[in-house]
């Protein structure tokens, strides 16, 4: 035994003195042909040999450094249980089917998309919802519904002025992008807490609250489950949810869609300018250089050509057109020229619109245009109209773009005021306290 031992010990140092003399040879093994050979002799795989394939590396997102496109922040703050049903396919099918459609929608969102983005952020709130306003309106801020909701959100009369939003012949705030978009947070946020299921909260904000709240009791008192697919709701609130999952899932990955969505710059958009006294929409786009048209975009809530000091809200321009703006101000009133051109008429007793429109150089079809009448308005003597004064810009892209005005009728003249005009960030716009209604 002892013998055996010290055999073995004695062997040691020469296997290994005879391993470290010689390198590991890393290449696969040889096969064994010749049966001559000596299985003491036959190369026994290493366990270096055996490299396995590391798997695949799991995608991360840093959420430390903001991403330079605004979709992938967008996409960064997706926190919505998603719904799977074939009538998510079907809205999907029908918005890949109509790709056109989409490229329209998606350039329009991307004037507004980055301030609603950052005021989710700010109230921890799921950015989905800033994908809300392709199915309420198609992020057309002149969007009016057959039950007379209007802007990006869609705000009835009555829920409007719940909220807040001002509405006369001269503005309406349903449209107005700020204080809109504060307002439908508000209510978002409301009837979140009422059910406790974002679901059901869009399900409310589609239908009403007081609906779902019944249709849930409903499959309470039936034993039935209260969650969204379970409820019995009208088709269009029905297919409400399907239409956001399916907007959700293209922005999510376009690619697997075949979808194009061009970045857009994480970085606002526009920034607001504080202002008192009436002042011209025509005038406004003129010294801030731009369109008649991009102005109205960022502008929308102005039913009439001149902006009253009685809507009491800030100018929303594009960020890199705020200075240019406030140095041919600063040049414009210098040169003592009035910020408003445009004054009230009052309709006299069997006086005819279109007498008015030729005494001051308009066609009856543009005075009814600026002023928002229709076929439906109710013209009486006392009307209150607004005509072109002197240096008054009148073009047909501004007449164009004045929506109709709700209600119509007698107005209080603006009263002119000098105008003093401070930068305000757009962090800064009031905010819209909370009134706990059905939209």
């Amino acid at each position: 035994m002892r013998l055996f031992l010290s055999c073995i010990f004695f062997s040691l140092p020469v296997l290994i003195a005879n391993a470290s003399a010689e390198p590991i040879d890393q290449s696969p093994p040889p096969l064994v042909n010749d049966v001559k050979t000596s299985t003491l002799h036959t190369p026994i795989p290493l366990a270096t040999q055996e490299v396995e394939e590391e798997p695949p590396a799991i995608p991360t997102i840093d959420l430390t450094t903001p991403p330079d496109d605004l979709w992938q922040r967008v996409r960064n703050g997706f926190a919505m249980p998603d719904l799977d049903s074939p009538l998510v396919a079907n809205q999907q099918a029908w918005y890949l089917n109509h790709p056109q459609y989409l490229q329209r929608v998606f350039e329009r969102a991307q004037r507004y998309l980055h301030y609603i983005t950052s005021e989710l952020e700010k109230r921890g709130m799921p950015t989905e919802l800033a994908l809300l306003p392709i199915i309420e309106s198609a992020y057309n801020p002149q969007a009016r519904s057959p039950a007379r909701a209007l802007g990006i959100w869609q705000f009835i009369p009555s829920t409007g002025k719940n909220y807040n939003l001002k509405q006369n012949i001269w503005f309406d705030e349903r449209r107005d992008i700020v204080a809109s978009t504060n307002a439908a947070l508000d209510y978002l946020q409301y009837i979140y807490e009422m059910h406790g299921d974002w679901q059901l909260a869009l399900a409310s904000y589609n239908w009403g609250e007081g609906a779902v709240g019944r249709a849930l009791a409903k499959n309470r008192a039936k034993g039935l489950p209260g969650d969204y697919s379970h409820l019995t709701m009208p088709a269009e609130t029905r297919n409400y949810v399907p239409k956001l999952q399916a907007i959700k899932n293209i922005v999510a990955n376009p690619q697997l869609f075949g979808i194009t969505l061009d970045p857009i710059p994480n970085q606002p958009y526009f920034d607001v300018v504080e202002r008192n006294g009436n002042m011209d929409v025509a005038l406004a786009a003129h010294l801030a250089e731009i369109p008649v048209t991009e102005f109205l975009a960022l502008n929308p809530a102005y039913n009439r050509p001149v902006m009253p000091d009685s809507a009491n809200s800030p100018l929303v321009l594009p960020a890199d057109k705020v200075q240019t703006f406030l140095n041919n101000l600063q040049d414009h009133e210098a040169q003592d020229k009035p910020l408003s051109a445009w004054r009230t008429y009052t309709l006299g007793k069997k006086e005819k619109l279109a007498s008015v429109a030729q005494r001051h150089g308009l066609s009856l079809a543009r005075l009814k245009q600026l002023n928002g009448l229709t076929r439906r308005t109710k013209i009486y003597p006392g009307f209150v109209l607004l005509v072109p004064g002197k240096d008054a810009i009148v073009s047909a892209a501004l007449a164009a773009q004045m929506p109709q005005a709700e209600p119509a009728g007698k107005a209080k003249a603006p009263v002119r005021k000098r105008k003093h005009v401070t930068v305000k960030s757009k962090t800064q716009a009031a905010k819209v306290p909370v009134k706990r209604k059905r939209r």
